[in-house]
């Protein structure tokens, strides 16, 4: 008893012909296949390559300023992305105001370093606990926002905690993608 070959389970009239032309000999295969690694015109291809570039990133950040999630960047798609930074927008977070404030606490020491040392040691001391109050804040954020993350997503992505403490770093008009939720408005 023979067991049935591939052509015995074609039913007669059904088998195809041939590819219409012979195999490729293997030297020919591999000649069709090599392409030089480096392109002739080096210039040009260089060129045309950062253009690809430049219109790539002009595309990102037209979508990152509209809110498109689509052409974004891979570092902003994503729901549990878009979750992170509706409540991050939505919350009053120490950080955002921690550039200006440094800045202000800067100059405050540079101009009472010779007139008032005293001054120049207290602005230095706020600002130190600024920074730890800054820290405690982003701290707090992320165990409320890891939370609501696993109630909604099931399980925290890895990157979330530093996108969340970045985003809560930036000023609000600075940020992009661009906020999509006003003050106290967190997302379900």
């Amino acid at each position: 008893m023979t067991t049935p070959g591939p052509v015995d389970d074609v039913p007669v009239g059904i088998i195809e012909e041939g590819k219409g032309r012979p195999t490729p000999r293997r030297k020919e295969a591999e000649a069709a296949n090599r392409r030089p690694l480096v392109p002739s015109d080096r210039q040009s291809a260089a060129k045309a390559a950062r253009a690809a570039q430049r219109e790539q990133r002009d595309r990102e950040y037209k979508a990152l300023q509209a809110g498109d999630e689509k052409a974004m960047p891979p570092r902003d798609r994503g729901p549990v992305r878009r979750y992170v930074r509706d409540y991050v927008d939505a919350r009053y977070n120490l950080g955002e105001w921690f550039l200006p404030i440094a800045a202000v606490c800067l100059v405050v020491q540079l101009s009472f370093a010779q007139i008032n040392a005293y001054v120049s040691v207290i602005a230095l001391f706020g600002l130190y606990a600024y920074v730890i109050a800054s820290i405690i804040d982003a701290v707090v954020l992320w165990f409320r926002i890891k939370r609501r993350i696993i109630a909604k997503f099931g399980e925290v992505p890895r990157g979330t905690l530093m996108y969340a403490v970045m985003r809560a770093f930036q000023l609000r008009r600075s940020r992009l993608p661009k906020p999509q939720v006003k003050r106290r408005a967190y997302p379900e």
